[in-house]
């Protein structure tokens, strides 16, 4: 079980750029797979990206190329930085650990971070 934060979310223009951050409250973290996921109204969660203990990355086709998921081992944290971004990309935004090879994530979840891409 590991307590998540996160952090970094608010309205930005479209075009413009947002970076959210994870804060996990763990002492596992470094063997940790983590990954972001967001809710729009209506929708159902969605994977977004995702980042292996030794810095692999995965992303959904609908962000690669925007936007660049990252993580630092000494401050146990997480971090999504989103350029680019489009009216599409609005919701909660979600961080928690992950399988490795399914993305299948843990069932306990923070209370996310709001982005709100709109002009």
């Amino acid at each position: 079980q590991v307590e998540l934060v996160e952090s970094g979310g608010g309205l930005v223009q479209p075009g413009g750029s947002l970076t959210l951050s994870c804060s996990a409250y763990t002492s596992i973290f470094s063997i940790l797979n983590m990954a972001w996921f967001r809710q729009a109204p209506g929708k159902q969660r969605e994977f977004v990206a995702s980042v292996n203990a030794g810095a692999g990355t995965d992303y959904a086709a609908s962000v690669k190329g925007r936007f660049t998921i990252s993580r630092d081992h000494a401050k146990t944290t997480v971090y999504l930085q989103m350029n680019s971004l489009k009216p599409e990309d609005t919701g909660v935004y979600y961080c928690n650990a992950v399988s490795v090879r399914t993305r299948q994530p843990t069932p306990y979840w923070g209370q996310g971070t709001q982005v709100t891409v709109s002009s």
